[in-house]
């Protein structure tokens, strides 16, 4: 039998039947609209089983925000081992970019912060930065260092983004407090979820002190935006659902994880629809929010129009649609007889299905929406390793490892399908929310490892629900044991021995301390370490032993190169040395050029003879790779080398050497004697073991004994041609060559000319590509109708050359050079006969950068020495050296 009334209410208050009172949650029901409101024809009232039993007059309000004080000082202090244990310093790759970013904004200010266009990042292609980023976590950093100053409290950019995530993790436990509250009326279970939420692992891994990355704030603003969109549902508010849209306007700007919002809160809506739960404070909460929201959303640069083009956001459009249907279906149902409604519903669902569909189709046709590669990977794990490597390549979109639950998430594991069974067997509207958000969670959450962000939260809501209904019926058995006599149990509960009862207390208890030992343990010993210094362990005496050589390397750079020296390696350090060294970087952690990064990898995965015209080409003065051969650091660019030789055969199959060349001939990736040639000649491989092998890690092995991978090298004697070390950290992790520049050459002598007229007779073989030259020529018109330009340094090395004609599939290619850049066609057919053309070449010796036996021709300043003037009717001053591929195709 359902009580009359919520605790506190009018004895006069009407009834209203709810579920049976379980002894956990007892659902009272209360009327939270007039009753007589009435919209689209539908009265408003009160939700079925809306308010749960509140527990807040047993807790005293000083007492309540005294542990939610304590708590907030707790989350944020638990994430400071790694500022007193390594100083302030801001970790991982990402967040110097971050930090770069918001170093910008606070002394430049809100516009020059969105006109700024980076030429450090990106050569040579640079890259537009307020339209790029989601700036919501600069935005907040600089509000908080402003204010802080105007206050006349003296802190630095930086000492405000490593205590930033920190004092978020504080806001956050507090958002959990509140959503809990909300959704089961229990403070207590409220405060336990706050607790949870505070320390759980998983999310301190992303907001430590000095982590100043974008999920830092994104949790926060993730909780907030379910609480308010709950409390907008319960209430029918306009005003929630204003504010709910408010925070979703926030999150957008915070991090892209707000896709993961746009969808939950429509797959709510078409299930409360479905189950029959509809009321008209739906309707207004998602009308509300999905037209506040979506137009705040494209206030976002970064986002704009894409909160209605792309398909992840196409489910809320057609919620949105659906629930205007219902609404208008509702209404007519008062005005049409039975079978008129039904024929009506049944043409219209029709007719709405199949042109919602239609158009679905149309507009993926036409390429109007399209899905991201990390959105396809949730819905197809397999989808990035098959289409998409470089997204494959990154740690965090792996799978998620069961060792990885319970590392993360402790004993909320076992404990939230406690709290799932309590929010089933008390169904109210807030509940199928929490329902949903921890189902869906824990799906993202097993495909990729970086969505176990997502899980952390509800998972310490639910567990916490599970925990506190369960610890409260046993406590009551407790108490019960201590009356005299015993007050009467409710119907259908039965007695539970004190003993046992006070076991399992006991139980829970201590599993509640060994969570908060195990979160402190992991914030100290998994979760503190910044990265840019890595903790060795301890010598004999207790002292720490730091290898500091990213930050020794790094400094290098800054006071050793010029100011425009141009950096390449592969794309995980370009946000650190872009930060630290303030140095021009080729790719970046941003990843948005995938051909550009797969030029990297295949410049890596090359010999130093095929990379070098691929470096000239990027204009690279120095390249950095990453070695732990010497200390056993396992993240160097070894380790990690077949993600660029898959990226870039991706990209470039024909022009390098595919995954399997790299392998053993017993299949395995071996750096030792019996590894593969390819491997042992490829550029990665001659830089990271230069002058190694002369190296002695230890007298148990032989010199070039790798430690990382427990092996001796496979070639010690390393010889450099195009490049020479310019700087090796302390402890050999951080390794610098400088790329030497191509000799001066005079472009005729007497041995030039004898050399071209030795080309000229003969075919030659370069990268097992046959061609044969045919002579020089003076006007472009001489060349072919056909041509395909390109310029550059392509238009001053011979293979570059050869490949722009071998990727538009033309027969021959002509070149003109002048100093390190110059001009080449492709083509199929020459516009005059080539008995009419210079086969000995007058003209055109100057060699090739890349090649001192091919030549290049010359154009304008180039063609001073060589005794030539602009050909008859031409514009130009060129000499064009041509060359014939033997296979075009």
């Amino acid at each position: 039998m359902a009580k009359a009334a919520t605790k506190g209410a009018p004895a006069a208050a009407p009834a209203e039947a709810t579920p049976k009172d379980d002894g956990a949650y007892a659902t009272i029901s209360g009327s939270v609209m007039d009753q007589s409101q009435v919209v689209f024809g539908v009265p408003v009232n009160a939700p079925a089983g809306y308010d749960i039993e509140d527990d807040s007059s047993t807790l005293a309000p000083v007492l309540k925000f005294g542990l939610l004080a304590a708590i907030c000082l707790m989350s944020f202090s638990i994430r400071l081992f790694s500022i007193v244990r390594y100083e302030s310093v801001i970790h991982e790759f990402d967040p110097y970019f971050n930090f770069r970013t918001t170093k910008y904004l606070a002394s430049e200010g809100f516009l020059e912060f969105l006109d700024w266009f980076d030429d450090r990042a990106w050569y040579p292609l640079g890259r537009i930065i307020g339209g790029t980023i989601y700036p919501g976590l600069m935005y907040t950093a600089a509000l908080v260092y402003w204010v802080l100053n105007w206050l006349n409290i003296s802190i630095n950019v930086r000492n405000t983004c490593v205590f930033l995530a920190p004092m978020f993790a504080a806001n956050t436990a507090i958002a959990s407090y509140m959503l809990t509250k909300e959704v089961t009326k229990r403070s207590s279970a409220g405060l336990l979820a706050a607790a949870f939420a505070g320390v759980v692992p998983s999310y301190i891994s992303r907001s430590v002190g000095g982590s100043y990355d974008n999920e830092g704030v994104a949790i926060f603003a993730l909780i907030f935006v379910f609480y308010l969109w709950i409390k907008a549902v319960n209430t029918g508010s306009m005003f929630w659902a204003a504010a709910c849209s408010l925070a979703y306007f926030y999150m957008v700007a915070a991090w892209g994880g707000y896709v993961f919002i746009i969808n939950m809160i429509p797959i709510y809506v078409l299930v409360m629809i479905f189950a029959g739960r509809y009321t008209p404070r739906l309707y207004i909460a998602y009308s509300t929010f999905y037209a506040l929201g979506s137009l705040m959303a494209m206030q976002v640069p970064f986002v704009g129009f894409n909160v209605l083009k792309q398909a992840e956001c196409a489910g809320s459009h057609g919620v949105f649609l659906l629930l205007q249907v219902y609404c208008f279906v509702n209404w007519v149902r008062g005005f049409i007889s039975a079978g008129a409604f039904r024929k009506l519903v049944v043409v219209g669902a029709a007719t709405l299905v199949a042109a919602v569909a239609l158009a679905l189709v149309l507009l993926q046709l036409m390429g109007k929406v399209q899905w991201t590669g990390r959105s396809l990977t949730l819905l197809d794990p397999t989808y990035a390793s098959k289409y998409i490597p470089i997204i494959a390549s990154v740690s965090e979109h792996q799978p998620t490892t069961w060792t990885s639950y319970f590392f993360d998430l402790h004993i909320l594991v076992p404990f939230a399908p406690v709290g799932l069974y309590f929010m089933y067997k008390n169904l109210t509207d807030g509940g199928i929310f929490v329902i949903l958000y921890g189902t869906v969670a824990w799906y993202f959450a097993g495909v990729m490892v970086r969505l176990m962000l997502t899980l952390a939260p509800i998972a310490c809501i639910l567990a916490a629900v599970g925990i506190s209904a369960t610890l409260r019926k046993f406590m009551g058995f407790l108490h019960r044991s201590f009356q005299s006599p015993a007050p009467p149990l409710k119907n259908g509960v039965q007695d539970v021995h004190s003993g046992f009862a006070l076991i399992v207390v006991m139980v829970l208890t201590a599993l509640l301390l060994s969570y908060q030992f195990h979160a402190a343990y992991v914030s100290s010993m998994a979760y503190s370490s910044p990265s840019i210094v890595i903790e060795a362990g301890r010598t004999q005496s207790g002292e720490r032993v730091v290898f500091d050589d990213y930050r020794e390397a790094y400094f290098w750079l800054r006071q050793n190169t010029a100011a425009d020296a141009r950096i390449l390696s592969w794309w995980d350090y370009g946000y650190q040395m872009s930060g630290m060294a303030n140095r021009t970087v080729i790719v970046d952690n941003n990843t948005w050029n995938n051909t550009h990064i797969a030029t990297v990898g295949r410049a890596l995965a090359s010999t130093e003879e095929g990379a070098y015209p691929i470096l000239q080409s990027l204009d690279v003065d120095y390249v950095l790779v990453i070695f732990g051969g010497l200390t056993g650091y396992s993240s160097d660019d070894i380790n990690k080398f077949l993600w660029p030789v898959r990226i870039g055969s991706g990209v470039f199959p024909n022009d390098m050497p595919a995954e399997r060349d790299f392998y053993s001939a017993s299949g395995n990736f071996d750096v030792g004697p019996g590894g593969s040639k390819v491997l042992h000649n490829c550029l990665a491989y001659k830089l990271c073991y230069y002058r190694f092998g002369e190296m002695r890690t230890d007298y148990h092995h032989p010199p070039g004994f790798d430690r990382a991978r427990n092996t001796e090298v496979g070639v010690k004697n390393i010889q450099l041609t195009h490049m020479e070390e310019a700087f090796t950290s302390e402890h050999w992790i951080v390794r610098i060559f400088k790329v030497k520049k191509q000799p001066n050459v005079q472009p005729t002598t007497e041995e030039m000319k004898r050399k071209l007229r030795d080309a000229a007779s003969q075919t030659v073989s370069i990268d097992a590509e046959k061609t044969r030259f045919v002579g020089c020529v003076t006007g472009e018109d001489m060349l072919g109708h056909d041509k395909v330009y390109s310029g550059g340094s392509t238009g001053a090395n011979y293979n570059l050359a050869l490949h722009h004609a071998k990727a538009h599939k033309k027969r021959y290619f002509a070149l003109a050079r002048v100093g390190g850049e110059g001009h080449v066609f492709a083509f199929n057919k020459l516009s005059v006969a080539e008995k009419d053309i210079d086969g000995n070449g007058a003209g055109c010796e100057r060699p090739c950068m890349d090649s001192q036996t091919h030549f290049c021709g010359c154009a304008d300043s180039g063609c001073s020495d060589a005794n030539a003037q602009p050909g008859k009717g031409q514009e130009h001053n060129r000499r064009w050296a041509i060359y014939e591929r033997e296979d075009p195709q």
